[in-house]
């Protein structure tokens, strides 16, 4: 039977579709996910890490405005479809950057994870895209903060 060009369309954006939300998965690790890894020691200074770490993925780095909203808390996150596997120690900022116009962007969420006094991974952020501020959005509540 051959397709429509329409119907293939469909079914294409409709794979898609399930593939983004499949790929959002933040259902609970296991009691063996979680202990399988080395979350480090927690970390005191998490507000300077992370700012560090944004200094060069920020427009205007001195004026940004980062709102530490939850955290450090230890964070687990499953390979998804569109991450991979995350773990530290994660803290939920809200990060408001300036155009290259020099006008605030608004807020996006972030959630940063931490390993020994590092930034690992992120969800979200300045230039992370849709499916990170999905991440981060979720992660957010997780570690106890509703992002509005």
């Amino acid at each position: 039977m051959q397709r429509t060009f329409a119907q293939v369309l469909a079914f294409t954006l409709a794979t898609a579709m399930a593939a983004v939300l499949g790929g959002c998965d933040t259902s609970p690790p296991t009691k063996e996910q979680r202990e399988s890894v080395n979350y480090g020691p927690k970390p005191d200074n998490y507000q300077q890490i992370i700012r560090d770490y944004l200094r060069n993925r920020l427009t205007d780095p001195t004026a940004a405005i980062i709102d530490y909203k939850a955290g450090p808390t230890q964070l687990y996150q499953k390979d998804a479809v569109f991450r991979d596997l995350q773990f530290g120690w994660a803290v939920c900022v809200m990060v408001n950057d300036k155009n290259t116009q020099g006008a605030y962007t608004g807020f996006d969420p972030a959630v940063y994870f931490i390993r020994n006094e590092k930034v690992v991974a992120a969800n979200g952020g300045p230039g992370d895209g849709p499916i990170g501020t999905q991440f981060a959005r979720r992660q957010c509540k997780e570690l106890g903060y509703e992002v509005p």
